[in-house]
């Protein structure tokens, strides 16, 4: 969710290079994050320049600081409402509103407008069209002609 990259300043602050798409949430107040040495509570975080700037307890100078360079930030995942994780969706069978299955996930793909779920024979199907998902099935509602067989 996030590395630590460097002091900031003299008061403890540090640099973090953030890889998740909530920071806001996850720098707020009172968050503990997890890392490789430990917990750290956060005491407050703001962006700046392309990064986050985040304050923790009990580091209180850039000595301290120093010492937490390099540290990976984890993070359970966020609870949100109709959120679709990429792990819970791989090996999941895709049937449409009708029933008719199309096969597992194989993978999902990045796409600036909406993320793919590639299925069997490189055929993709945009999650704007998942309509359901529970353990081991994802419901879609394609356009016609979207999955059509040869």
């Amino acid at each position: 969710m996030g590395r630590v990259v460097k002091p900031h300043g003299i008061r403890g602050e540090v640099s973090v290079e953030a890889v998740t798409n909530r920071p806001e949430l996850r720098f707020a107040a009172g968050v503990v994050l997890d890392s490789d040495d430990g917990p750290l509570e956060v005491l407050g975080g703001r962006p700046h320049q392309g990064r986050w700037l985040v304050t923790f307890a009990g580091v209180a100078d850039r000595n301290a600081a120093e010492a937490l360079r390099g540290r990976v930030l984890h993070a359970e995942p966020l609870d949100e409402d109709g959120a679709l994780w990429v792990h819970d969706l791989i090996g999941c069978e895709v049937v449409d509103t009708t029933g008719r299955s199309y096969g597992p996930v194989e993978a999902v793909e990045a796409n600036p407008a909406s993320d793919l779920l590639v299925l069997s024979g490189e055929r993709l199907v945009p999650l704007a069209f998942v309509v359901s998902q529970e353990p081991g099935r994802v419901v879609i509602d394609p356009p016609a002609g979207l999955l059509e067989h040869d």
